[in-house]
């Protein structure tokens, strides 16, 4: 029963990794070279560190090493840990982003040549090459790829030293970070946080996509007034889930609703109209499908 749910699963990965193959690709090649032109135009030269490419920039500044040499090493040691100590399976999808990673800083290295921005404020050199960056990644994960670099180090780190991911993302990268204060100062301590900070915010915006819907989850003593308003005069439909108190025991009634975003402040202030005292929660659905 076991291998046959295992291959089924199996079957079932290998047909997501098929569909949309060729898009896949191209997204893939698109994120890298995106991610390796900005750290060399913006990243390199600002003093930014984070990650396997923060020790490049560091080694960079320091003893004028190449820094795709730099990453390249890197991410080669980290490949070889993460076969010795995660194992096959879940280094396949990180063996191609690490070595066409510091290729492609390589082959980007002279754009900086072809795009002059000296005289740019700081802070806008630092949020272009974040927002790129980011989008650039966003590409690479949608594609099921990474990079490589600290994301092997995290993971193994938080399989050995028992913490969660999160954790082992601010013991590794909080220590990398942290090294430029040593080497560039204060100041792009602060402006290597910050983009880091741009950069995860902006992979999630291109993974997920920018909210153009909201789900409310509705408690209220006056359903039927409520499922009126929502049905009648906003034309959408409603889910009505089956609810327990988790301190009373009692049954109740949860109500489900997408709405559109633009639809938002009427919806919410016909809640309110309806029942002063109805208990909602409002979190962005980013994708929505069937239903109709």
């Amino acid at each position: 029963m076991f291998k046959r749910k295992n291959k089924l699963d199996e079957n079932i990965v290998k047909n997501i990794y098929k569909k949309a193959r060729f898009v896949r690709y191209i997204e893939f090649t698109i994120g890298l070279f995106l991610v390796a032109g900005a750290f060399n135009v913006f990243i390199l030269p600002s003093n930014i560190v984070y990650g396997v490419s923060g020790l490049g920039v560091i080694a960079n500044h320091l003893w004028k090493i190449d820094p795709s040499i730099i990453i390249l090493f890197g991410s080669v040691i980290l490949l070889g840990l993460s076969f010795l100590l995660l194992g096959t399976e879940r280094t396949k999808s990180s063996i191609v982003g690490s070595l066409l990673y510091p290729i492609c800083v390589k082959l980007t290295e002279q754009l900086p040549m072809y795009m002059n921005i000296e005289g740019t404020e700081p802070f806008v050199i630092v949020l272009f090459g974040a927002v790129i960056s980011g989008f650039g990644l966003g590409l690479i994960f949608k594609a099921g790829f990474t990079t490589g670099g600290t994301d092997i180090l995290n993971q193994i780190v938080s399989k050995y030293a028992k913490i969660s991911m999160g954790n082992a993302m601010f013991w590794t990268d909080g220590l990398i970070i942290c090294s430029s204060i040593f080497v560039f100062g204060w100041t792009q301590f602060m402006y290597s946080i910050l983009t880091l900070y741009i950069i995860s915010i902006m992979t999630d915006k291109v993974i997920l996509g920018i909210s153009q819907s909201k789900a409310f989850y509705i408690i209220t003593e006056h359903e039927t007034a409520i499922k009126k308003f929502i049905m009648q005069h906003l034309s959408h439909g409603v889910t009505i889930l089956e609810g327990r108190g988790g301190y009373t025991g009692n049954h109740q009634k949860v109500m489900m609703c997408i709405i559109p975003t633009k639809e938002y402040f009427m919806f919410k202030e016909g809640i309110h109209q309806i029942d002063k005292n109805a208990f909602f929660v409002v979190t962005d659905a980013y994708e929505v499908s069937g239903g109709e």
